[in-house]
């Protein structure tokens, strides 16, 4: 009895797959313009370039330093707008991991030079 019961189920449930199946679905379709497909294609290798660039060991070494998980990276790289992608594309080889530290110093330095030459502090006295 309970296998007839069972049977029956099963043949209910496989002639209702095989109607469903057998049913058009609706599709969605429409026209992608030449300048939207471009965009796309340009988007995704401005962002394998920066990806590409962030994995450099340094700059993942960086990335942990300053208490930033990959996964954020990841997640406000996706957020960069097409024209930001560019530019940071464009510059990633470039940029220092972190800052360039020499020339940081040398900025302080040119500062305080200046600061001393118009008289505004007095860092390097003059002995009598």
């Amino acid at each position: 009895m309970v296998i007839e019961h069972l049977r029956r189920c099963l043949v209910a449930v496989t002639c209702i797959s095989l109607v469903g199946a057998a049913m058009p679905m609706p599709a969605q379709a429409a026209i992608v313009s030449t300048d939207r497909a471009i965009s796309l294609e340009q988007r995704a290798g401005y962002i394998s370039a920066v990806t590409a660039g962030l994995a450099r060991e340094d700059l993942q070494a960086r990335f942990v330093a300053l208490g930033v998980d990959p996964a954020q990276v990841q997640a406000r790289l996706a957020g960069l707008t097409d024209s930001e992608l560019a530019a940071l594309a464009g510059r990633i080889d470039e940029l220092p991991a972190g800052g360039d530290a020499l020339a940081i110093i040398g900025i302080v330095f040119l500062v305080l030079l200046l600061l001393e030459f118009t008289g505004t502090i007095d860092i390097f006295k003059k002995v009598p």
